[in-house]
């Protein structure tokens, strides 16, 4: 559990690094990467330490396929909240497609 929420955090500021600057595109690109690089620094605090604690409960496959839907699951509150984005039926269509793919990575052959 603690391992989740590790990566929970991380996709937090990773999100934001990521995409947050999307609604200040007044801003200079180097400003905007700059603070990108700070957010995402506090992004790999978290990332890291949730990688190294993870393994061994889990493989590497595993934690990077939750890692994966963390970051999905972020992104959508973020797209919705954040930048007042609709989810559109193909972007589910395409979550349960990746859903699947937790499935089978997970499924203990």
């Amino acid at each position: 559990m603690k391992t989740i929420l590790l990566l929970l955090i991380s996709n937090i500021f990773m999100t934001f690094a990521w995409y947050g600057h999307l609604k200040f595109k007044d801003t200079v690109l180097w400003k905007v990467i700059l603070i990108s690089w700070f957010i995402a620094f506090f992004e790999y605090m978290f990332q890291v330490p949730a990688n190294r604690i993870g393994h061994g409960q889990f493989t590497a496959f595993q934690l990077k396929t939750i890692q994966e839907v963390i970051t999905l699951v972020v992104f959508v509150g973020f797209s919705v909240l954040y930048l007042k984005e609709e989810v559109k039926w193909n972007y589910i269509v395409g979550f349960v497609f990746i859903l699947l793919a937790v499935f089978f990575v997970f499924k203990k052959w």
